[in-house]
């Protein structure tokens, strides 16, 4: 069984086709510039070892995809599109319709199209990446994963603002969180690692990249996430705010051109890279830091200092933590940023092995020492395999085994 990861930007598509037989990826790559006529596609073949990259006009996401299909085929990954048995959807947001993954259909696309003002950057992008798919592969099997999915087991209280309750009547405000398929796995995988049944733990999941969000996983259910009804809400990112007086946005509004200069600002301009005035490249900015730049030293520190701050809060909130877990691009490969985000959390009994934890990057490892009553781990996302995984269970439910 052959399945086909997608995930479906504005004007990019990511990619991955997975045997699931040993579910190994047997090719992965990039579509980038789709809508211009400088447009970029990348191929990466694992066996044997091979990378082709293509610059050629794509009008749109049925050009790249049929690009993509021909250089699969022209390298011999794939003898035709055929050999695909489904298509694993990346989904950005269900609002409160879907709780898992699901079989794409109609009424799912339809119900994914009513949750467009939720997240009116990435719904649209993830239809277009659906109907195309709906074009080309007409018979092939489909489903979708959302980002917000795993987080459906907050409770009220939790997801729930403290504004006037008639705003989540009308139009279900409230907090969603997003991440989740990464979230969901380096969770299990810790239980898997550390041969736990992920029901007795208590974990706080660290997603830190570009956009950042962090979890507290409770006995394998999500009950609390730093991400809100938007991406926007939560720790310090690349480009985003994260947590922010409300008051604030107000003010810049009134000062700074109204409510759309503001929210690009909050989205674009802001986090590591607002702070540092450099870059949301975590390597530019620690490269700053050690050349005398303070404001590049104060974003690493008010960085940092907000991700301790909520793996205390989640500790109270799951009365303990057993495991605290560091994933995405800086989490997996930034020893000193888990250094410095749990620095200070002894009393919780948290004890760092400082020299370990600065030669991981990018393997799977437990940075902290023998002794430490909490574990603190490094694992590398794979929100594609979820996908995958997901897509083939569901696959196997309505047609049986292949």
């Amino acid at each position: 069984m052959k399945i086909f990861v997608l995930n479906c930007g504005s004007s990019s598509i990511k990619y991955q086709l997975f045997d699931m037989t040993d579910e190994t990826v047997i090719a992965k790559g990039l579509a980038e510039k789709i809508g211009n006529p400088e447009g970029h596609i990348e191929l990466k073949i694992t066996n044997p070892k091979n990378k082709i990259e293509v610059n050629l006009p794509l009008a749109d996401h049925s050009v790249a995809l049929n690009k993509i299909m021909d250089m699969m085929t022209e390298n011999g990954v794939i003898k035709d599109k055929s050999e695909i048995t489904a298509i694993a959807h990346r989904l950005v947001h269900a609002g409160e319709y879907y709780h898992g993954s699901v079989e794409v259909t109609d009424d799912v696309v339809f119900r994914i199209q009513e949750c467009n003002d939720l997240a009116p950057l990435h719904i649209p992008a993830n239809i277009i990446g659906i109907r195309t798919c709906q074009k080309l592969f007409p018979d092939t099997f489909m489903s979708g994963t959302f980002d917000t999915a795993f987080h459906h087991t907050m409770p009220d209280y939790a997801y729930m603002y403290p504004i006037d309750y008639k705003y989540y009547e009308k139009y279900r405000v409230r907090r969603y969180g997003f991440h989740g398929s990464s979230h969901f796995f380096v969770s299990n995988r810790a239980a898997e690692m550390l041969g736990k049944d992920i029901k007795d733990l208590k974990i706080v999941t660290c997603h830190l990249g570009n956009g950042c969000s962090m979890a507290a996983v409770d006995g394998g259910k999500s009950i609390d996430t730093t991400m809100g009804m938007t991406p926007l809400e939560g720790v310090m990112m690349g480009t985003r705010s994260g947590d922010v007086d409300p008051g604030v946005i107000f003010f810049l509004a009134d000062k700074e051109g109204g409510h759309q200069a503001v929210n690009k600002m909050f989205n674009k301009n802001s986090g590591l890279f607002g702070v540092s005035g450099i870059s949301n490249d975590m390597r530019d900015i620690r490269k700053a830091r050690d050349e005398g730049n303070k404001r590049a030293a104060l974003a690493l520190a008010m960085f940092t200092y907000r991700i301790k701050k909520y793996i205390a809060s989640y500790a109270a909130a799951m009365g303990g933590v057993d495991v605290v877990i560091f994933t995405g691009g800086i989490g997996e490969n930034v020893g000193e940023i888990r250094e410095r985000s749990v620095e200070g959390l002894e009393f919780m009994g948290i004890k760092m092995n400082k020299e370990l934890n600065n030669t991981i990057c990018g393997s799977e490892a437990v940075v902290s020492t023998d002794d430490s009553k909490v574990k603190v781990m490094v694992i590398p996302t794979n929100e594609e395999l979820v996908l995958a995984r997901d897509s083939k269970k569901l696959y196997e439910e309505k047609f049986g085994k292949k």
